[in-house]
């Protein structure tokens, strides 16, 4: 009986040893963990509230029409100018068409208004000779009618010779002021072809902007890529109706490369500033660090540029700590940066040290 006390003695000495040497390690373990923790609070500003971003850019259609066809695919990368979807532009051509005949037809009529300046012009000038003639033989027509005159006052005429030469002298007054009229008609006429001319040219620059419209038209029935980047989701087939300003799918530009968007609280980012190095982790890369250079601070929190900024004169008033956005460009090598996708989470550290 006394050897089964003390064999249950010793165990239950060996298992509190046991313990309490589990019970140290671990005390001392998450000592040393909180020490490095406030170590590390004390030597870096740090938050996971952060995440990779690019530019996502929305593709639109600039016009109506169905798709005739698509030539890309989800996730395919794309090159600047690469054609992405065509529209049908069969209604466009025949607009286009259409304008180009109506502008023909303008500068056809110019042709013809030129043709009749021509003509008038030289109608009046005809008629600009006559009057040297009609003037000529009024001048003769009233000598011989003052001769005539001469002669009746001295009775060396009859009456009825006087009443003829007086006459005569009407007709070629007669003749005189029709040919002048005519003449200013001929020029008056010149002067409202030359008018109508100026209108037609008037037209022909409205059927010109007409015709540069619709040619704009057709070439908005290609969609091509506006740079080199990656095709998101596809969500429209051929043969479907859109319309002008319709959304057809989403691009990432990867020209502009990746930067990341660290919301920092307000206390932390005192001592911060351009060029500040700043060190990042990536959820979906465990164990890897990327480097990077703060780019810009925001110049408000993130809620001020919110839908519903946050009005605190309302009455009920919380005091809430603010984040400022903080943009972060990345100075990894872009082979490092490749796998890196819009929307990943990260954690980024910044150096006291260096604020």
């Amino acid at each position: 009986m006394t050897a089964r006390k003390n064999s249950h003695s010793r165990t239950d000495r060996l298992i509190t040893s046991i313990t309490g040497w589990a019970a140290g390690i671990i005390l001392m373990v998450l000592g040393i963990w909180g020490i490095m923790t406030l170590l590390e609070l004390r030597r870096y500003e740090e938050t996971n509230d952060a995440q990779v971003e690019e530019y996502i850019n929305p593709i639109t259609a600039r016009v109506t029409g169905y798709i005739s066809r698509i030539n890309y695919e989800e996730n395919q990368d794309v090159k600047k100018g690469d054609t992405l979807l065509i529209i049908d532009d069969s209604e466009y051509q025949l607009q286009q068409q259409e304008a180009n005949a109506a502008l023909l037809n303008a500068q056809a009529q110019v042709e013809v208004l030129q043709s009749s300046v021509s003509t008038t012009a030289k109608s009046a000038a005809a008629t600009a000779a006559q009057i040297a003639a009609a003037k000529a033989k009024l001048w003769k027509q009233q000598q011989e009618y003052d001769r005539y005159k001469r002669l009746y006052d001295a009775e060396s005429a009859t009456k009825q010779q006087l009443e003829n030469v007086q006459t005569a002298l009407d007709v070629a007054k007669a003749d005189y002021e029709t040919v002048q009229n005519s003449y200013e008609a001929a020029v008056s006429k010149v002067n409202d072809i030359r008018s109508q001319k100026a209108v037609l040219l008037a037209e022909i620059e409205r059927r010109q902007a007409l015709l540069g419209r619709n040619k704009l038209d057709v070439s908005y029935t290609v969609i091509r890529a506006p740079y080199d980047g990656k095709m998101g989701r596809r969500t429209i087939q051929e043969g479907q109706l859109i319309q002008a300003g319709q959304t057809l799918a989403f691009i990432v530009n990867q020209a502009t490369g990746k930067w990341i968007i660290a919301n920092f609280k307000e206390t932390q980012v005192s001592h911060m500033h351009i060029g500040q190095p700043a060190d990042i982790e990536i959820d979906a890369f465990p164990g890897k660090t990327f480097n990077g250079t703060i780019e810009s601070l925001s110049p408000a929190t993130g809620a001020r540029f919110s839908l519903l900024p946050p009005d605190n004169s309302s009455g009920n008033f919380v005091k809430i700590v603010q984040r400022i956005p903080v943009r972060i460009k990345l100075t990894s090598s872009s082979a490092e940066t490749v796998s890196l996708r819009a929307g990943m989470n990260a954690t980024v550290a910044i150096s006291k040290k260096n604020g």
